[in-house]
């Protein structure tokens, strides 16, 4: 009977730690907020003023291009020197946007690597049709720095492909939007901050594009994209094809080491072809 009763008792005080375990309060869930991404860092300094009005460069202002840096000039590769709405390829000349140029065009590059050699004068708006036939029929493309023997191997993407990859689930997709004013740094959670709030990530400083500040606003993306391998330059197409290349050189820190493996560049989809602009 003891051994019955002491037995009960061994039950009963069981059931008490399981009931008492059952009726302990489940810690609270995180909060919402606590799932946002990080903050983008910042390029502002602290306590600096906002930049001034563009003006014209002087001798005296600090170096905004910085060091020439990008990957050797590929060996072997075919040249395409641009001229406007043509282009030359060693002794012949094509335009593009004429369909018997753009086929004879296409049978010249097929199966080649391209190195793509920009003047002065050339607007990406007139490069359409051009880098079309480059990237359905080249092996691969390469665009030249305009200031020195440097140049970029580049993955060209009309409107739509860059629409595209934008949709594609991935971290990041990181782009420079190109403009008149600067550089604008977007990514999947927002763009970068720079010294002024309402301007651009990278505003320009001294009447020029400021690449050295650019190179260091990707520096600060790929340390908070650490997986993001691709980076978009999405020009305006109202600019010259040579300031576009200038800025792939922010990609490089030094010579032959990118900060991102794979660079787009978006161009213009031709005029009535599927997915242009109106």
């Amino acid at each position: 009977m003891a051994a019955t009763s002491a037995a009960t008792q061994a039950l009963a005080g069981v059931l008490l730690v399981v009931v008492a375990a059952g009726c302990r309060e489940e810690p609270p869930a995180e909060p919402l907020k606590s799932l946002k991404p990080a903050p983008l860092p910042s390029l502002a300094v602290p306590g600096a003023a906002p930049p001034e009005a563009p003006r014209p460069a002087s001798r005296s202002e600090g170096d905004v291009a910085g060091p020439l840096q990008g990957e050797p000039l590929p060996a072997s590769a075919l040249r395409v020197a641009l001229a406007g709405e043509r282009v030359r390829v060693g002794e012949e000349t094509f335009e593009p946007a004429r369909p018997d140029d753009a086929t004879r065009l296409a049978q010249r590059v097929k199966g080649h690597t391209v190195l793509v050699v920009p003047d002065a004068d050339t607007f990406l708006v007139q490069t359409s049709e051009l880098f079309t036939v480059l990237r359905d029929s080249a092996e691969a493309v390469w665009l030249a720095h305009p200031d020195g023997p440097v140049a970029y191997p580049v993955v060209l993407r009309d409107e739509a492909g860059f629409r595209a990859w934008l949709q594609e689930v991935a971290p990041g997709k990181l782009r420079i939007i190109m403009r008149a004013d600067g550089f604008e740094l977007t990514t999947s959670v927002g763009k970068l901050p720079g010294p002024d709030p309402n301007g651009p990530s990278v505003p320009v400083r001294a009447g020029r594009q400021d690449i050295v500040t650019l190179r260091r606003g990707l520096g600060l993306l790929k340390g908070r994209f650490k997986t993001s391998e691709d980076l978009c330059l999405v020009p305006s197409f109202g600019m010259e094809v040579a300031q576009a290349a200038r800025a792939l050189g922010a990609n490089f820190t030094a010579p032959g080491e990118p900060l991102f493996d794979t660079l787009c560049f978006v161009y213009p989809t031709p005029h009535g072809a599927p997915g242009s602009s109106p």
